[in-house]
């Protein structure tokens, strides 16, 4: 199976403005697909950032011409409701002339505890989130929306502003639970580790006769100083070493700092790829494509590095092409 390659807008360690430039340099250097988290509070405060993503996504949406959008990913179950997610969605796929996708997730705690409503455990949160894609689902459909759940009410809503085609929703999921819930509802798979097994389940779960779209993130720390490289991706990046089940509770920076302290440069570094070789990214990336995904989003880690990345994508395209056709 191919595997088309795209390009992470990470708001945690970039200013807005930054965010749109760096956009648009990835669509001028092949990538077919730019994906923005979607963040209140960076992970650590070394990555110093989190715009909205929203509004971002907009002046992005007027700043290209051809590379596909995605929210990677969006929570709909906290500090936004279902309905307003909707709307911001059906403006964006207008805004971008049917290029934007709307990915979405059941969050964390970093980013939803802000609202000063707590943080739920996993269940209820699986709960939510079946609620908010039902909710999104109808709304994409046209007409008055009224809905009555045991999270979420909604009363006659409807989104004025439709795109001539529908936007795609991806949910991401981390296990067995989450895909159970979210498959149903959904027209592709996010996922950020390399798992063959929880490709096919969503399959299985999936609408349709047919695999359906799976869209993976890698993060790689490039730099031609091996050395630099490592020392960014563990100041900025060790957060990852947690792992998403920890990662979704903890509730700021500080405990992020604090769970990690113990992480050494040469852990971090045995995670990701770290300098200019263009062959270590292409290994990484195997497990993704060998597993059945579709997509896989690149992380360059550091706004001050991204340009130099930027400079060499088109060579490391070029080499992630020959390997996996995309």
């Amino acid at each position: 199976m191919s595997l088309s390659i795209g390009y992470t807008l990470m708001c945690e360690q970039s200013s807005p403005r930054r965010l749109v430039r760096h956009a648009q340099a990835a669509e001028e250097a092949g990538f077919s697909l730019a994906v923005i988290s979607d963040h209140f509070n960076p992970w650590l405060e070394e990555q110093g950032h989190s715009p909205n993503a929203w509004v971002t996504l907009g002046a992005i949406a007027n700043a290209t011409d051809r590379v596909e959008l995605m929210t990677y990913v969006t929570c709909p179950i906290g500090r936004y409701h279902p309905v307003v997610v909707a709307q911001q969605a059906a403006t964006l796929g207008i805004l971008s002339e049917g290029r934007f996708s709307l990915g979405l997730g059941a969050g964390e705690n970093l980013n939803e505890h802000v609202i000063g409503q707590g943080w739920d455990p996993v269940n209820v949160r699986h709960e939510r989130f079946a609620e908010a894609l039902a909710i999104i689902n109808e709304l994409f459909d046209g007409g008055y929306v009224d809905y009555v759940g045991a999270h979420f009410r909604v009363d006659s809503a409807k989104l004025w502003d439709l795109p001539e085609q529908r936007v795609p929703i991806g949910v991401a999921v981390s296990g067995s639970q989450s895909i159970e819930v979210a498959a149903p509802g959904a027209d592709f798979m996010i996922a950020v580790e390399p798992d063959g097994d929880a490709v096919a389940a969503f399959d299985r779960r999936a609408q349709g006769d047919t695999p359906v779209r799976k869209v993976g993130q890698l993060p790689i720390s490039w730099d031609t100083s091996r050395d630099r490289a490592i020392h960014r991706a563990h100041d900025q990046f060790r957060w990852f070493a947690g792992g998403w089940k920890v990662n979704a509770e903890l509730p700021g920076p500080a405990g992020f700092a604090g769970a990690t302290q113990f992480v050494r440069p040469e852990d971090v570094a045995n995670q990701i790829p770290c300098g200019d070789d263009i062959d270590a990214i292409v290994d990484a990336a195997r497990p993704f494509a060998d597993a059945g995904f579709t997509d896989l989003a690149l992380i360059q880690i550091g706004d001050d590095a991204q340009e130099q990345f930027l400079d060499a994508a088109p060579d490391v395209l070029a080499a992630l092409g020959e390997t996996f056709g995309a």
